[in-house]
């Protein structure tokens, strides 16, 4: 059993099974074994796929059972610092203090702890802790886990060679960024099937992934062939030397180090050794090639070169090009060299902005109309710039000429975008998410005509999307679109920076919460040795006129009660923190709606590897009363899993207390505690989620644009629309372009 595949498919509620087998003999003992224990994770099987693990060989159900216990987390230590701490301690910040001054003073009437500090008698219950309650540090762990408190499974289907390379043809198609749990899918399944010729990638940043590959392969010369710009090139280098497929600046990488850090000096001085670059001749001589062969005009290749000038100084000393230049067979990359070197080119942003200040609006729109996917992205602004309906006019000319993607963002967004009330949250290339002041030419306008740029975005969206859909093959005559879609919104402009090894959610997808509570959990430090590695586990209630936090520093709180404080990670274990969230109290004292967060307390990032997530079951889930215990994975309704070290904090969630359904989000801000988030910008990033699209309203509309019906029962449709749908891809089949 391919091993690599079985993780991709279980990410999208599926096992992969390479060999097709019919039989349906009896189930044999192995099979109803594997059957109770994956039930007890939370896992069942169709009966499809009972049949298919029915056939394999032990060795194979056992890979399946051991996969399922990896990333549900079995085998690591989920102890937390209080023994049933759904009771408080009470401990206070007397207690904190007494214990300070009795080490001052030496006083020895009280308890010696393993981590060297004395407990003064009548401060901390001790009896309620199983590690230090002054400095957070674990002495017992248990790697035991409760099963099986959860009722509702989530039902695993059987993947086949076909389907899974379906999906990694869909991956490699995309017309939107892949997060990143598609990244490393598409990454295993480069490793296991072909790249047929026929596929046209659309992204840039999916683009470098496969010439990675190729590379890795030693066909340089083949990956070569698919830049099509300098800066392709340059993206790949730097993706190569930093992890970002997105060309984020140096600068900011080591600003964002700095500001983790608590030892400012040495951390710049390391960061910025670290972004030093160096490579060996066989390299340089393939990004030589690679240049020197572009078949783009060395003039136009120079303008591209431009907004990212600093680094291509940088990249071209580090790989040596000015020696290459001077061979026989690099006359071009030479001429390249000259050109760029001594500015013999002219700057298209620098045209567009001397025709915008100038306020020359045929020279303007004359530019912006020569690169369609720019004028979309302006769009906004220059309406406020230049007007309305001048603006809607050119737009309209080039409207076919732009992705699906934009024009959906386009028409999502106007309604946000034009409300002068209304603050925006935005995510810098390589920064946190940060909530912006509305554009201030909008206070030029008066609600009427700011109403009218609203609706005249809305119509080009709506005619553009219905022209191309009108243009397709009608495949079906009736439809049935799954109430739940109306639930799922459009993953458009969103990048997950972390991944999820469970079967994946979209960004801004609504989990309903079964029970009357939710329990939050983070789990870190698995496989390091003991040390301070601080990380926090918070969360913020939202009220009418004011905020209450329950984290390190207020383990009680309205409807909240946290596990206690850990601070120092135990030997190779890994360590756990909860919080557990009562809906009815927090309903009954006016709470609307609750923001879950993990912090990095310690000197850096979040832990890499570290999982954070919520529980939620029909039934109350229990807490032990021994150790503290409280989790189970069964319950697990959505985690996910940090790969990324350059964020300080992360929102992973939102509770609407009200409609108790939780948003799943991830929003990255800087700061040590849950004090640093900005509630505006949780609430800004709310809005533009609502503002999305959802899966059914597009479906609504290509149904209408085709004249197809749509159904109310599954059972009269020709092709039904669900959420199995939307896992497999196919809202991909909705982005159509011009």
């Amino acid at each position: 059993m391919k091993k690599d595949l079985l993780k991709v498919a279980l990410r999208q509620n599926a096992i992969f099974i390479e060999k097709k087998d019919e039989r349906h003999e009896t189930l044999n003992h192995t099979t109803l074994v594997l059957v109770a224990n994956a039930s007890k994770l939370g896992f069942g099987f169709t009966e499809t796929l009972l049949y298919a693990i029915n056939n394999l060989e032990v060795s194979d159900k056992r890979e399946i059972l051991l996969y399922l216990q990896k990333i549900m987390g079995v085998g690591k230590n989920w102890t937390p610092l209080v023994k049933g701490w759904d009771s408080p301690t009470k401990e206070s910040v007397l207690d904190h203090v007494v214990r300070f001054f009795a080490n001052i003073i030496l006083d020895n009437h009280g308890v010696d702890l393993p981590c060297g500090h004395t407990i003064p008698a009548d401060t901390f219950p001790l009896e309620r802790y199983n590690g230090c309650p002054y400095c957070g540090t674990p002495f017992e762990s248990d790697t035991r886990i409760y099963m099986a408190q959860n009722s509702t499974l989530k039902v695993l289907e059987l993947w086949h060679q076909e389907d899974m390379e379906t999906y990694i043809h869909r991956l490699l198609s995309s017309k939107t960024p892949l997060d990143e749990t598609e990244k490393e899918n598409l990454k295993i399944g480069l490793k296991h099937f072909t790249i047929p010729s026929d596929i046209a990638i659309e992204m840039r940043e999916t683009d470098m992934l496969v010439i990675d590959f190729l590379v890795a392969q030693g066909e340089s010369q083949k990956a070569g062939e698919r830049f099509g710009s300098a800066n392709d090139i340059l993206r790949y280098l730097w993706y190569k030397h930093t992890g970002y497929l997105q060309i984020v600046s140096p600068k900011v990488i080591v600003n964002r180090t700095v500001l983790n850090s608590h030892y400012a000096d040495d951390e710049k001085e390391g960061a910025v050794k670290k972004l030093k670059l160096k490579y060996t001749r066989k390299e340089c001589k393939m990004v030589a090639l690679w240049l020197n062969n572009l078949e783009a005009k060395v003039e136009v290749s120079c303008e591209s070169m431009h907004p990212k000038r600093a680094m291509w100084v940088r990249f071209i000393r580090a790989l040596r090009l000015a020696e290459y230049a001077k061979k026989e067979k690099f006359s071009k990359l030479q001429r390249l060299l000259d050109v760029f070197y001594n500015k013999k080119y002219n700057v298209w942003q620098g045209e567009l902005d001397r025709a915008k200040l100038s306020m020359n609006e045929e020279r303007y729109f004359s530019l912006l109309k020569q690169r369609p996917s720019l004028f979309a992205r302006s769009l906004f602004g220059t309406m406020l710039w230049f007007g309305e309906e001048q603006t809607s006019n050119h737009f309209f000319e080039i409207s076919s000429k732009i992705p699906a993607r934009l024009l959906l963002t386009l028409g999502m967004y106007a309604q946000l975008y034009f409300n002068p009330k209304k603050s925006r949250t935005v995510k810098p290339l390589g920064g946190v998410s940060k909530n912006i002041p509305t554009n201030k030419l909008l206070a030029l306008y008066d609600a009427k005509a700011l109403g009218q740029m609203k609706e005249s975005i809305e119509q080009i969206f709506l005619f553009e999307m219905s022209e191309r859909y009108a243009k397709l093959k009608v495949r079906e005559e009736r439809i049935y679109i799954d109430a739940l879609l109306k639930n799922v919104p459009l993953s458009i402009g969103d990048r997950s920076e972390s991944v999820q090894d469970m079967p994946s959610a979209l960004m801004g997808e609504k989990f309903k919460v079964e029970g009357e509570s939710v329990r939050l959990f983070m789990q870190w430090g698995e496989g390091l040795p003991a040390q301070h590695l601080d990380m926090d586990l918070s969360c913020k209630v939202a009220f009418e006129e004011y905020d209450e936090e329950c984290t390190y520093y207020n383990l009680t709180a309205t409807g909240c009660q946290h596990s206690g404080d850990i601070q120092c990670i135990p030997h190779m274990k890994g360590t756990a923190e909860y919080i557990e969230l009562n809906l009815n109290e927090l309903e009954n004292s006016g709470a609307k709606y609750v923001t879950f967060t993990g912090n990095a307390y310690t000197d850096g990032a979040l832990e890499v590897n570290m999982v954070i997530g919520w529980m939620n079951s029909k039934e109350k889930m229990k807490i032990s009363k021994k150790s503290g215990l409280a989790y189970d994975p069964s319950t697990v309704q959505h985690q996910i899993r940090i790969t990324q070290g350059l964020s300080k904090g992360i929102v992973f969630g939102v509770l609407d207390v009200k409609k108790r359904e939780i948003i799943w989000l991830e929003m990255s801000f800087q700061g040590r505690t849950i004090e640093s988030l900005d509630s505006k910008g949780v609430e800004s990033l709310l809005a533009k989620l609502e503002s999305k699209m959802s899966v059914a309203e597009l479906l609504a509309i290509r149904a209408k644009a085709q004249g197809v019906e749509v159904v109310e029962e599954p059972s009269k449709a020709y092709k039904v629309y669900d959420s199995n749908w939307v896992m497999k891809g196919g809202v991909n089949e909705l982005l159509v372009d011009g």
